[in-house]
């Protein structure tokens, strides 16, 4: 059997290792997005880049920890099945009730046209949304974490 079709399993230590990892690279990317922020064109984001890398790390251990039963779905991942199965349908930006909450379906590019004017696939998820009409941060925050790859954008090779 071919190295490359055998994942390595994670264990418990992985995730502590690959969090110890992103402290310092998450201050760096907040602080280098702040510098860039209004920008527009290509730039060049070092830090953000390291940062997403170790976070796709992390979201492959969680998940590959969560398959083997080290660790619960999150309460997440959990109601985004539920609402993905009763909305298969549901257009950006739609907000639906679900048991007492409000939930906004959301779509962002995922991978682009190699002349990145077209989107030719989206990533889809929830967000729930508070009282006020704003999205909770911690419900983000845990998306941002579970599907980091939500939230980079790239091309398709041809």
């Amino acid at each position: 059997m071919s190295k490359k079709l055998i994942k390595k399993l994670h264990v418990m230590r992985d995730l502590t290792d690959i969090n110890l990892e992103l402290e310092p690279l998450k201050a760096l990317a907040d602080r280098e997005l702040a510098s860039i922020y209004g920008l527009t064109g290509m730039v060049y984001t070092p830090h953000i880049d390291a940062y997403m890398q170790v976070c796709l790390k992390k979201s492959e251990a969680l998940a590959c920890l969560k398959v083997q039963g080290y660790l619960p779905l999150s309460e997440v991942e959990i109601i985004t099945t539920a609402l993905d199965m009763l909305h298969k349908g549901a257009r950006n930006n739609t907000v639906f009730e679900y048991q007492g909450n409000e939930y906004k379906r959301r779509y962002s590019p995922l991978k682009l046209s190699k002349s990145g004017k077209n989107v030719q696939k989206w990533a889809k998820f929830w967000l729930l949304q508070l009282p006020n009409g704003k999205v909770d941060p911690n419900w983000e925050r845990e998306v941002r974490e579970i599907w980091p790859s939500y939230f980079l954008i790239r091309t398709i090779e041809m």
